[in-house]
């Protein structure tokens, strides 16, 4: 994503080392749902990725940087898979298709999504990047609101705080849903999508 804050020594062109790098998140996310983030260790990190612990301090200084380089691979697939659907000029279609590509990551990367709202209050370069996801999608919502009538503005009943409250009520509706099943993150987004569509004015 343009402009996100990075890990330091995380690369983010193409390059010969790119392969090395995705072993290393692939890993790392591998390694969440085996030990959690609190057991794993960058010895643990750079054995699954088949390299010398040396090696991976060339591409991440901890495993803190491992974390965060693995919570921004992420959130640039949720918000490239978001950003054209929410654009859709019909405000309906657009929540939709929104939804159903939250959805989608979450069901996927619902773990990597939730160790990033976990430590987003205490590892400083999650919750820049945390909070840099959420402004995009805030920025979004917005949008597709507008579309759909409701005014731009600064008052509670206006299209950004509107869209603030409902970008941190699907974010901890998903948090909680994907803990449990698919069926159930289903049924938040369904639950999401209705408040969205009510919001906007869009309910029939």
């Amino acid at each position: 994503m343009p402009g996100q804050p990075s890990a330091r020594g995380r690369r983010t062109t193409e390059r010969k080392g790119d392969v090395r790098e995705r072993a290393i998140l692939d890993t790392c996310e591998a390694l969440l749902a085996d030990k959690g983030y609190d057991a794993m260790t960058v010895g643990d990190v750079a054995e699954g990725a088949g390299i010398t612990r040396g090696a991976l301090y060339f591409y991440f200084g901890s495993k803190q940087e491992v974390v965060t380089g693995l919570v921004a691979r992420t959130v640039d697939h949720l918000w490239e898979r978001s950003r054209a659907t929410a654009q859709a000029d019909d405000p309906r279609q657009a929540i939709t298709a929104a939804m159903r590509r939250t959805v989608e990551l979450w069901n996927e990367h619902g773990l990597v999504m939730r160790t990033a709202i976990d430590l987003s209050l205490t590892v400083p370069e999650i919750g820049e990047l945390w909070k840099y996801t959420a402004d995009l999608f805030i920025a979004a919502i917005t949008a597709v609101l507008e579309r759909a009538g409701v005014r731009a503005g600064t008052e509670p009943e206006q299209a950004p705080a509107m869209a603030r409250a409902l970008c941190w009520m699907i974010e901890r509706t998903f948090y909680h849903a994907s803990q449990e099943s698919c069926e159930k993150l289903q049924e938040a987004s369904a639950t999401c999508e209705h408040i969205w569509l009510t919001s906007a004015g869009l309910t029939v």
